[in-house]
């Protein structure tokens, strides 16, 4: 299916000469962006630690909570910082425990396996943490909003539980001694859009200021806040949230921490990736760091990723990242296989078919979630992958824009014994013998809801430009909006009418396209497109007329450097 162009709406006149200092590129650029006010605008391009980042004690339940975990240290209590198996969860658990060890409290760490216990606490665990650990207080990470059951568990057998999540407010909370999360109506928060690492961090801020002395773990108290703010920008761009707002401020700032980390871990995952560490930025987060500590809990246990965020010793954490790295090959492969075996399980697609379901014996539970991502993203259709384990079925779900799978599987709650998710993405189990009218029903209700519209894969641009406006004065532009990453895309920018004089096969077996053009301009301009070798290498030629999406990079290669114009779509004028 040929994609869909859709180039934004043109700025307004009257936003122009509100703004006769801005350029007319980076006016288009934040007027697509929804930023159309003075206050606005100035948080976006100029993050400030001092005016953008909240006060901690708006939550209002946080002074109750600073006061129980300082209590809990001063009276040596046994914490268990519980923690979950993604990114978020991990990166989440490593900055209250880096806290909580550096103001002296007797702490540890745990991290649910994926497959045995599942998503958040389950009641096995709460009696495992009092049985064997003897916590008198559990502080979740990035989960227990929606573990009600469970949290009475552990309040009867005498130990307080402190919520702090990000997730979205459940039908009945859980009696916890106390809930520090932004989603909910009463928490007090301005920002609801922190990862669980954000909510984490926002309870280590309040502790460190209220902890005595000047000083925590050696530092100055701010210098030590500061300086968990790596942990912060991995798990907010990993976990998809909106980089506006206060989330912007975070991760810009945590950047900064990520490139001159001292952490043997970011040292050793950096050598294990081949990558410069003073070059990493949010697309590193996305496509290397984040699927390497992901894997960790998709193959095995998330343990692995922990321990290599909070490693002190340079040879542990060499040896882990070069694990985690085998680990994240391995997920890769078996990804792969999965993808075509659940391809030959959906059959053809056709445009009757709004939503597709994969079903298969014995699928690793720890990757369905990603072939289903990349299922929906092949055919620009909501799709299921679901792994038969014994008599339960247990899936996940990604979807598009305009329907939320979500709210689909509420309107088939009957048929599931547990499930969660947003808008884009879901996970559920259900007994084996549901799994068929489970299917049917989605199916139903996708093809009810969804039209040929909304099956359009649409590629979103902000500006048509000619070829000459591409220049190193666009790519400074473009720097204004950094970091990008979900609710600030980097921009996307259209040529149309170039003409190809040159075409050279890239990388192993040709599989990308380097495509030289020169359209009016006083020096060729280099396209890059990976994967188009296979897409593009026997349907353009030299001296073809092309149209093409791209986005603006700096490429820089033995001290020189050249605008590297990466393609997102091409296709003949």
């Amino acid at each position: 299916m040929e994609k869909v162009w859709r180039v934004a709406e043109l700025v307004s006149t009257e936003f122009k000469s509100q703004f006769p200092e801005l350029n007319p590129i980076t006016l288009q650029l934040l007027w697509n962006r929804g930023l159309r006010e003075q206050t606005a605008i100035d948080e976006f391009l100029n993050p400030d630690w001092g005016g953008d980042i909240h006060d901690p004690f708006l939550f209002t339940q946080m002074r109750k909570v600073v006061d129980r975990i300082l209590a809990g240290i001063a009276a040596k209590e046994k914490i268990i910082v519980h923690g979950d198996y993604d990114a978020d969860g991990v990166c989440s658990s490593a900055v209250l425990i880096t806290t909580l060890r550096a103001l002296g409290a007797d702490v540890d760490v745990y991290l649910p396996h994926r497959e045995r216990e599942g998503y958040g606490l389950n009641l096995q665990t709460i009696d495992h943490l009092h049985d064997v650990h003897k916590a008198n207080l559990i502080i979740t990470c990035d989960c227990g909003t929606s573990n009600h059951d469970e949290v009475a568990r552990a309040t009867e057998l005498g130990m307080d539980v402190i919520i702090t999540d990000h997730h979205h407010e459940p039908a009945k909370r859980p009696a916890a001694f106390a809930i520090i999360n932004p989603q909910l109506k009463d928490s007090g928060y301005p920002f609801p859009h922190l990862a669980g690492s954000g909510v984490a961090f926002k309870v280590a801020q309040a502790l460190i200021r209220s902890s005595v002395g000047e000083t925590v773990g050696g530092q100055t108290k701010e210098g030590f806040e500061k300086w968990l703010l790596d942990y912060v920008a991995i798990s907010t761009v990993t976990d998809f949230m909106p980089l506006v707002g206060e989330n912007r401020t975070l991760v810009k700032y945590g950047l900064v921490v990520l490139r001159k980390s001292p952490r043997p871990g970011i040292r050793a995952l950096a050598e294990a990736m081949s990558s410069r560490q003073e070059n990493f930025d949010t697309t590193t987060i996305g496509f290397q760091i984040g699927p390497r500590l992901n894997a960790a809990g998709r193959m095995d246990h998330a343990s692995t990723a922990f321990r290599l965020l909070i490693s002190t010793d340079a040879e542990e954490a060499t040896a882990i990242a070069a694990a985690l790295n085998q680990s994240n090959v391995d997920r890769q492969k078996l990804t792969e296989t999965i993808v075509n075996q659940a391809k030959k399980s959906i059959g053809t697609v056709t445009p009757a078919r709004k939503l597709l379901a994969a079903v298969g014996e014995g699928w690793p539970v720890g990757v369905v979630g990603l072939v289903a991502g990349k299922l929906a993203d092949a055919n620009h259709r909501p799709v299921l992958v679901m792994a038969k384990q014994g008599e339960e079925v247990v899936g996940s779900g990604r979807s598009i824009p305009g329907y939320d799978i979500t709210d689909a599987l509420l309107r088939h709650k009957q048929l599931l014994t547990r499930f969660g998710g947003h808008a884009g993405a879901c996970g559920f189990t259900m007994p084996a013998e549901n799994a068929p009218a489970f299917v049917k029903g989605m199916e139903e209700d996708a093809a009810k809801r969804l039209t040929e519209k909304d099956l359009q894969d649409v590629v979103r641009v902000d500006i048509d430009l000619a070829l000459p406006d591409v220049t190193w004065s666009l790519l400074d532009t473009i720097e204004l909006l950094e970091p990008y990453g979900e609710g600030n895309p980097k921009p996307t920018f259209s040529c149309r009418g170039m003409i190809v004089t040159e075409l050279q096969p890239v990388g192993k077996e040709g599989k990308h396209l380097r495509i030289v053009v020169n359209h009016t301009v006083p020096e060729p301009r280099k396209f890059i497109s990976f994967g188009g070798g296979e897409k593009y290498g026997k349907t353009i030629t030299i001296g073809d007329k092309i149209d093409a999406v791209f986005t603006v990079d700096r490429n820089e290669w033995n001290g020189t450097a050249e605008l590297q114009l990466k393609v997102v779509d091409l296709h003949i004028s």
